[in-house]
C-alpha cells in the first residue's frame, strides 16, 4: 500500500507525539478539522489535549512556541500556508533564531510551511519564503522533496534543539508517492544525488527534484548525462556535496523552487 507526502508527513507526527510527551501541535484548524490540508487528520483524537487550534494570529501562534520551548516543549507549529508566516516573522527571526545566543537556552520548534505556488492558489497563498528565512541565523530550513525525507526529516527536526523552518511544497502533498516508509534517516544537512552524470550538475531542492529528473531523463535520450542533487536542507547547506559534484562534471546549473508551470506532477 503507497503512502502520500501528505501522509508521512501526518505519520511523522503521530510518531512524535506517541515518543515524547513534550511534543504537541498547535496552529489554526489543527484539532477536529484536520488542519488546512489534513495533516493532522486524526490526531486531536488520538491524542487528547495535545493537538491545539490557534487564534488566526501567526504572531501568537510562534510566541506561544517560542514560550513552551523555554519550558521544555517542543512544539510543532502549523502555518496554514508560508506566506502568512510573516505574520509571525519578527517572533521568529528575533525571538526563536536569537534565543540560543542570548539566553543559552534552546529553543526546539518546529514550524511547518506549506509553501510553493500550485494553480488557482492566487497571490497570499504560493509564495516560496525559504530564502529568505535561510538568511537568518539561528535557523534551520529542511526542504524535503521525498515521501521518505518528510518521514524521516520531520522526525529529526522535532527532536533537534534548533528551530527549524520545515518547507513542504504543496505540489507534492497528494501526487507523491512511496510504497512505504524509512526505518533508517539520511543524515540531516546532507545533499543526496538524486541521479548520477557526467556532462552538467543541477543543484535543487524540493518539487524541483522531480522537473530535474525529468529534464535529466529527457537529456538522457540525447545522449547527455545529467547529475541532480537534492539539497534537502538550504541551511545548511552541503557545499561538499555539491562542489564534488561540479568537481565530475565541470558544469553546474542551479534551479530555485517555483510552481513548475510546463511539467507534470511527480510520479
Amino acid at each position: 500500500m503507497s503512502i502520500t507526502y501528505l501522509e508521512a508527513i501526518r505519520e511523522a507526527q503521530a510518531r512524535a507525539l506517541a515518543d515524547d510527551p513534550r511534543v504537541f501541535i498547535y496552529g489554526q484548524d489543527v484539532g477536529a478539522f484536520g488542519g488546512a490540508f489534513k495533516a493532522t487528520k486524526n490526531l486531536a483524537a488520538e491524542f487528547p489535549g495535545r493537538v491545539l487550534d490557534a487564534p488566526i494570529s501567526e504572531d501568537a501562534i510562534v510566541g506561544l512556541g517560542v514560550g513552551a520551548a523555554i519550558e521544555g516543549m517542543r512544539p510543532i507549529l502549523e502555518m496554514q500556508f508560508a506566506d502568512f508566516s510573516t505574520v509571525g516573522f519578527n517572533q521568529i527571526v528575533n525571538q526563536a533564531a536569537t534565543l540560543f545566543w542570548r539566553t543559552n537556552l534552546p529553543c526546539p520548534i518546529t514550524i511547518r510551511l506549506p509553501f510553493g505556488g500550485t494553480k488557482g492558489g492566487g497571490p497570499f497563498h504560493s509564495q516560496s519564503l525559504e530564502a529568505i528565512y535561510a538568511h537568518y541565523p539561528g535557523l534551520i530550513v529542511m526542504t524535503p522533496a521525498t515521501v521518505e525525507d518528510a518521514y524521516s526529516m520531520l522526525l529529526e527536526a522535532v527532536a533537534l534543539d534548533d528551530p527549524v523552518i520545515f518547507c513542504e511544497h504543496k505540489l507534492l502533498y497528494y501526487h507523491l508517492k512511496a510504497e512505504q516508509l524509512p526505518t533508517e534517516a539520511f543524515p540531516v544537512g546532507k545533499a543526496r544525488i538524486a541521479r548520477e552524470g557526467r556532462d552538467m550538475t543541477i543543484v535543487t531542492y524540493s518539487a524541483m527534484v522531480h522537473e530535474a529528473l525529468e529534464a535529466a531523463g529527457e537529456l538522457a535520450l540525447e545522449g547527455w548525462q545529467v547529475e541532480v542533487v537534492d539539497l534537502r536542507t538550504i541551511k545548511p547547506l552541503d557545499t561538499d556535496t555539491v562542489m564534488a559534484s561540479v568537481a565530475r562534471t565541470g558544469r553546474l546549473l542551479c534551479v530555485g523552487e517555483s510552481w513548475p508551470w510546463g511539467g507534470s506532477p511527480p510520479k
